[in-house]
């Protein structure tokens, strides 16, 4: 960039009555030139700007995204586990049948289904209800009669679970038909 400042020699500015300087009309301080790369600076100055609001909402965006992913992820951890737990609670659930009087089992049943409740792992509830596909799966019917409306369910065959709003396993019923 070259420099376009002009010297003016202070015996050649006139000063008239106002006090303003009279400066002659080849010390024009703002050329074309100057012009042009004030232009050009606001212009960057602009893009840059631009660019820098940019980074910053990716920035945002970013960070937003890693959080999601980082819940989502800890959500199909503790999604994994439960389901793994799934048939521990079914057994004690058969052990229940076979002996429903068995203090020890019953307290082993109520813990696991402390534990399964404070982590947000409920039971679906099934029986009387009427059949939705999204939480059961009707495995077999039976003819609907006085105290049983068709499409409710007649009995449960295996208990389905739900993590939160996510189904985990749906139940496994008999159908009125």
């Amino acid at each position: 960039m070259t420099d376009n400042k002009k010297e003016v020699d202070v015996e050649q500015v006139e000063i008239n009555d106002n006090t303003t300087p009279n400066i002659p009309a080849d010390a024009d301080v703002a050329t074309d030139d100057t012009k042009k790369t004030i232009s050009d600076l606001q212009n960057n100055v602009a893009d840059l700007t631009d660019k820098y609001m940019r980074a910053v909402a990716e920035l945002e965006n970013t960070r937003r995204r890693a959080a999601r992913d980082m819940e989502s992820a800890a959500r199909g951890a503790g999604m994994g586990i439960a389901k793994k737990f799934l048939p521990v609670m079914d057994a004690l659930d058969a052990a229940l049948k076979q002996t429903p009087d068995d203090a020890g089992i019953k307290s082993l049943a109520m813990a696991i289904e402390s534990a399964f409740a404070q982590i947000g792992i409920v039971k679906i509830e099934s029986v009387g209800q009427p059949l939705n596909p999204q939480f059961h799966s009707a495995i077999s019917t039976v003819p609907a009669d006085d105290a049983h409306a068709a499409d409710t369910i007649f009995q449960e065959m295996q208990t389905g679970y739900m993590y939160g709003d996510v189904v985990l396993r749906p139940a496994m019923v008999v159908v009125c038909k």
